[in-house]
């Protein structure tokens, strides 16, 4: 075991614990906090092109109907790739059960909050009721597809990476992200279609390629950027490391 030494200059200081340089904990407080933040934001529903219609057959495209989290959950699929790629499926899997562990605090702890007696000058109770009250069915929605998503998007990730090594980086980003986000889409919808008021086949199969359309173009619009992200990391993360003739 090493020891710390208290001699010469050190004997007058306190000790700590060394932080590493590894990106991997910054990587794994942003996933965390885009997942809380994004579930509180879906509360909110959002049109829009409310006024237009444009069907493809029974598909409907406008007006488009998604919810206040749009714009940030697809930030979670992207720090996973960025996860999976630079530090490997174990790592991504432990910040994906992080953000789920968090996700069932933040549960626990709004339900708890809105048990409380409210101060009787508190006049906000049936708003924040309204923003954080906790749904069973939507929450088991939500953490199932996300826990699924999540892993399948690894998972994927990784094994495309064990056969195209550095190379074919888009392909890996795309494949997972496919994989990844049909299944969360698809398990989401599957348990929440009827606490939000779906109730034909159409309407069902309408919802969910909506979803995923929508989620798999916007991480495929940002990959630039995650390929920018990759990059940077992989030459500033002291551990990575590039076979010789990759």
């Amino acid at each position: 075991m090493a020891r710390v030494s208290t001699q010469g200059s050190n004997q007058n200081h306190a000790t700590f614990a060394h932080v590493g340089r590894s990106y991997y904990p910054i990587f794994v407080a942003v996933f965390t906090a885009v997942l809380l933040i994004s579930n509180i934001a879906a509360t909110k529903g959002v049109a829009f092109f409310e006024g237009e219609e444009l069907s493809f057959g029974p598909l409907q495209i406008l007006p488009l109907i998604t919810d206040g989290g749009f714009f940030l959950f697809p930030l979670a699929y992207i720090i996973g790739d960025v996860l999976s790629e630079v530090y490997g499926f174990k790592a991504a899997r432990r910040a994906i059960y992080t953000g789920f562990a968090c996700l069932i605090l933040a549960a626990l702890s709004f339900w708890m909050l809105l048990a409380l007696p409210p101060a009787e000058f508190y006049v906000n109770q049936e708003s924040l009721e309204a923003v954080v009250g906790v749904y069973p069915r939507l929450l088991l929605a939500g953490l199932a597809g996300y826990l699924v998503g999540q892993l399948l998007n690894a998972g994927v990730l990784v094994l495309i990476k064990e056969k195209t090594k550095e190379k074919h980086l888009w392909a890996r980003l795309i494949g997972s992200t496919i994989v990844g986000e049909f299944f969360d889409t698809l398990i989401f919808c599957s348990i929440a279609a009827g606490a939000i008021g779906i109730s034909t086949w159409e309407d069902f199969v309408n919802y969910v390629i909506v979803g995923f359309l929508w989620k798999t173009l916007a991480e495929i619009v940002v990959m630039p950027l995650t390929y920018r992200v990759i990059n940077y990391v992989k030459k500033h993360e002291p551990s990575y490391s590039v076979p010789a003739g990759d």
